[in-house]
């Protein structure tokens, strides 16, 4: 659907080649969060390849990280002090595990600082957005990045919706009347909705209500978070600054 509509835009001569500009605040909460998904995937590559030595350790090494958790299994080898020749096995796992593990602990410094500014970028851009029930600095980012992204697709709620992959697609066939989950559009923006989905369905009371209700009445899993991803992005789009709503939209607002 979203190709179609494109192509009908070029045909029709309303669509231009002329690249968009971006709006700064974007580009920065766009920087920060990619620096965050690398740091957060190098971590998660440094605990894995700490796993993966301490599977081939030495009985000895094993035996002294054996049932710590994961901060515990961390700070642990970070302090540790091998020492003896580094040509025997023990000494020399040692040496391998406390590297990685003081890669984790930088980068879960700058995780933490990452986190500490997008927040800060993100409140002060959309205050009335991370406020909502299960809106976070992360998912509210992203909301920001992608309607920053494309202003021109934005002209109203059910368009940011399409955006966003949560628009429902029809699916009926026959006598069968029924809409499925939209695969197309900003899978990150859908990934935000997704998460604020499943917040809300853990600990806000109204939606935990509503699911109940339309189970009941034989609606599945798929078919209700969808119905929510949709509500959230009606809501989520009213809380969108006003730096990112186009020409058309402000005439309407005013």
């Amino acid at each position: 659907m979203d190709a179609y509509a494109a192509a009908t835009a070029v045909l029709s001569g309303r669509a231009s080649g002329t690249p968009k500009t971006r709006d700064g605040v974007v580009e920065a909460i766009r920087a920060l969060r990619v620096a965050r998904s690398s740091a957060i995937k190098a971590r998660t590559q440094a605990i894995n390849q700490i796993r993966t030595l301490i599977v081939t350790a030495p009985e000895a090494v094993r035996e002294k990280v054996r049932g710590l958790p994961a901060s515990g299994l961390i700070s642990t080898l970070a302090r540790s002090r091998p020492s003896g020749d580094l040509a025997r096995p023990a000494p020399a796992a040692l040496v391998a595990l406390r590297r990685p593990a003081r890669r984790h602990q930088a980068l879960s410094t700058e995780i933490a600082e990452a986190d500490t500014d997008l927040a800060d970028l993100v409140c002060r851009t959309a205050p009335d957005l991370v406020v909502l029930k299960g809106v976070g600095p992360e998912t509210a980012g992203q909301l920001l990045v992608s309607a920053g992204d494309n202003p021109e697709r934005l002209r109203g709620e059910s368009s940011f919706a399409h955006l966003c992959a949560a628009a429902p697609v029809p699916a009926s066939s026959g006598r069968t009347h029924r809409h499925r989950l939209n695969r197309g559009g900003d899978r990150q923006a859908n990934k935000a909705l997704h998460t604020i989905v499943l917040v809300r369905m853990r600990y806000d009371a109204r939606t935990r209500a509503y699911v109940a209700r339309r189970t009941a009445e034989g609606m599945s899993k798929k078919d209700v978070i969808r119905c929510l991803k949709r509500y959230v992005a009606r809501e989520t789009y009213q809380h969108l600054p006003r730096q990112h709503l186009t020409e058309e939209q402000l005439l309407q607002a005013a």
